[in-house]
C-alpha cells in the first residue's frame, strides 16, 4: 500500500481534480509572465508588474487575484501599495522545470 492509502499510484479523484486545477493556472501566458517576473525579481508592487509587462494595471490585478486564490503568489501591504511574490520555492521549481523541458524539446 502506498502513502495515499490505496494500492494505486494514482491519487484520489478529488486530489487529481485539484492538481489539474493547479496546472490550469499555468496555462495562461499573462499569468506565466507574472510568475516568471516575480521569480526573477522577488517582490514587486502591482504597478511595477504592469509596467514591466506593458499591460494595464487592472489586467494585472485581475490575474494576481486568480494567482492568489490558487496560492501561487502571496501579497504584503505596504501603505497603499500591495507587493506580490511567489508563494514558495515549489512555484519557482515548476517554472524552472518548464523552461528546462521546453529547451530540451528544441534540441
Amino acid at each position: 500500500m502506498d502513502s495515499m492509502g490505496n494500492d494505486s499510484m494514482i491519487p484520489l479523484d478529488e486530489e487529481v481534480a485539484d492538481i489539474a486545477d493547479f496546472f490550469k493556472v499555468f496555462g495562461d501566458s499573462t499569468r506565466l509572465k507574472i510568475l516568471f517576473l516575480l521569480d526573477h525579481s522577488g517582490e514587486l508592487p502591482v504597478n511595477s508588474i504592469a509596467e514591466a509587462l506593458g499591460m494595464q494595471q487592472s489586467t494585472i490585478s485581475q490575474q494576481l487575484k486568480l494567482l492568489r486564490a490558487s496560492r501561487l503568489v502571496r501579497h504584503r501591504k505596504e501603505g497603499r501599495s500591495i507587493h506580490y511574490s511567489l508563494n514558495d520555492d515549489h512555484i519557482a521549481t515548476i517554472l524552472t522545470l518548464g523552461v528546462e523541458h521546453y529547451e530540451e524539446t528544441l534540441g
